[in-house]
């Protein structure tokens, strides 16, 4: 009983010695700080756009992703290598270069005026909010799948960021 006891205190002990040994969050506002791939989509699809803040997440095994604010309130999200993979943009639409052309055209012809004001991605589907409250799902294709509750929403958010994390 006394050596599971002390097996058991040594291996909180390393544990708790081995996560104190992980460098903390990063907070910055230095574009330079993201991945390359991650500054070239700010250029191109927010170029005027001046960063808020930048929080460089690490996680176990070297894994990072980025969480990025603008001024104007939008948050986007970078895997390690960059890849975007939320972009949220409250009440402004998503800059329409970001969203593929035929979820574009379904949104247009299903919901009429509303705007798409969120898109997310992951290795098979994509995800978009609407200004109404509506979120949608489409296959990479941009072929519609289907409208999704807040709960299906919220764990395709979580499978996107697992995803993202899983990058090598």
């Amino acid at each position: 009983m006394i050596k599971k006891l002390i097996v058991m205190i040594a291996l909180v002990l390393g544990v708790l010695s081995a996560s104190a040994a992980l460098p903390l969050d990063k907070y910055s506002i230095n574009r330079n700080d993201l991945p390359e791939a991650a500054r070239e989509m700010l250029d191109e699809h927010f170029p005027k756009a001046k960063v808020s803040m930048i929080k460089v997440d690490r996680h176990l095994l070297k894994k990072t992703d980025y969480d990025v604010k603008l001024t104007d309130g939008t948050r986007i999200d970078f895997s390690n290598k960059g890849r975007w993979t939320h972009v949220e943009c409250n009440k402004k639409s998503v800059p329409e270069s970001l969203v593929p052309k035929a979820i574009r055209n379904s949104v247009a012809k299903r919901y009429g005026d509303e705007k798409i004001v969120s898109i997310s991605r992951s290795t098979l589907y994509y995800t978009v909010g609407l200004s109404g409250g509506k979120e949608l799902k489409y296959d990479l294709l941009g072929i519609f799948q289907k409208e999704l509750t807040p709960q299906e929403a919220a764990e395709f958010e979580a499978e996107a960021l697992a995803e993202a994390d899983s990058e090598g």
